[in-house]
């Protein structure tokens, strides 16, 4: 009894939950961001299938173009369907005439404003100076504003910038609205997770270190951070968490990580890790894998099959030391039950299969046959149909064995 009260760890519910001392919210821009993914062309039935998806999830904000009659229309179609989420926000550059196409939408009451904030994008790509870049933003903010629609901030390629030109820019927003939404946009992927990055102010400061970039945000007053991260390094989804635990209450996702180059944080994994790590329950995960499927059947994009959270075999095995284990315990290999995220475990017969995956599946198929089971995996026919298998595998076999060719060795070695 004394060995069993230490024991750590041994089912889903013994899960220690990470805790956040904020409330997560998540916003989606499948739509907006993941449309400029190359080679993707979304019609308007499947922008409207992604938005019903999404819907489902229970995502809370959604963002879309609207710079055309086009883009309104279908953000008319969106808000026809009577959702109370996700919220349908705009989104604009730093000019008038866009912030006027969103308001075209009357129904829409936030639009996401683009401010690039590096000197790279300043200079190079704008051919403005930091203080002529600052007036046209707080120009298009203070006119968001004024004409009643609430405004968030997305400052662009925050991880080039000067943090001595960003800091104070963000202080001038925060003065005329003091709940204004700081988008960190990690635009090409160069941010860091790490708190050990530390932030230096002393002539020109890039900061890398998202964690260092919200605590200096919350330190001068932000109350609403939101997280935008691009996976040019692999990392978008390490700096959204990593922003997250330091104390941004948003994170702006797309799903699949769809979007441009490399792409951007994924809502699934996101979703994930805040619904089963750190106890966010708000949102409905068991439609992500029929989301997924949506996503293929619309030919949007392929999803590898070792996909996290949504690919088809991440709960299917084949290896039998794992799959004896997960037959007594999925916990031991499975970080969450396929339920979850609405999918289902699979064993499947390969190179590395023994014989408790055999009986198994072999009983699986009896079954569905009405036929009596073998009660043992030391029954002598198991160990024929697992050997049966090897050899195939050992000739030069690559693909999993199909239930058709398990019933023929089911025939020829067990029924015998």
């Amino acid at each position: 009894m004394a060995e069993e009260a230490k024991l750590y760890m041994r089912n889903y519910g013994q899960m220690p939950k990470l805790l956040l001392g904020q409330e997560i919210h998540l916003s989606d821009s499948t739509l907006r961001d993941g449309a400029q993914m190359p080679g993707i062309a979304m019609t308007k039935k499947q922008q409207l299938g992604i938005f019903d998806y999404l819907h489902r999830v229970g995502i809370d904000k959604i963002e879309l173009f609207m710079l055309d009659d086009f883009y309104r229309n279908i953000t008319l179609e969106m808000l026809g369907r009577g959702y109370e989420k996700p919220e349908v926000t705009g989104w604009a550059r730093s000019d008038r005439k866009d912030i006027d196409g969103v308001r075209l939408v009357e129904s829409i009451k936030e639009v996401g404003i683009l401010m690039s904030v590096s000197d790279s994008h300043i200079y190079d790509k704008m051919n403005l100076t930091r203080e002529e870049a600052k007036r046209k933003y707080i120009d298009a903010f203070n006119y968001a504003l004024d004409k009643g629609l609430r405004a968030r901030c997305h400052l662009e390629d925050i991880t080039k910038a000067d943090m001595n030109f960003v800091l104070p820019f963000v202080e001038e927003l925060l003065k005329r609205d003091p709940d204004v939404m700081i988008r960190v946009c990690d635009t090409v992927g160069l941010g860091l997770p790490f708190p050990e990055e530390i932030l230096k102010y002393s002539g020109y400061s890039p900061a890398f270190g998202i964690p260092g970039i919200v605590t200096k945000l919350k330190e001068i007053g932000v109350t609403n951070i939101e997280m935008h991260t691009h996976d040019d390094y692999g990392l978008a989804v390490a700096n959204t968490l990593a922003g997250l635990l330091y104390g941004a209450n948003w994170a702006s996702l797309t799903f699949l990580g769809i979007g441009e180059r490399a792409g951007n944080s994924e809502l699934e994994k996101v979703l994930a890790f805040v619904n089963i790590r750190a106890g966010v329950d708000r949102y409905n995960l068991e439609c992500l894998t029929e989301f997924a499927d949506y996503m293929e059947k619309e030919s949007i994009i392929y999803i590898p099959r070792n996909k996290a959270v949504v690919g088809k075999n991440v709960f299917a095995v084949s290896s039998g030391i794992h799959a004896a284990a997960i037959r007594k315990a999925p916990f031991t290999y499975e970080p969450f039950s396929p339920e979850t995220v609405g999918n289902e475990r699979k064993f499947l017969l390969g190179p590395t299969s023994g014989l408790d995956i055999v009986l198994a599946e072999v009983n699986n198929r009896l079954t569905e046959r009405s036929l009596k089971l073998v009660e043992d995996k030391r029954d002598t026919r198991i160990g024929k149909v697992l050997e049966a298998v090897k050899d195939q595998f050992r000739n030069g076999r690559r693909s999993d064995i199909s239930p058709d060719e398990l019933d023929a060795l089911i025939n020829k070695y067990v029924l015998v």
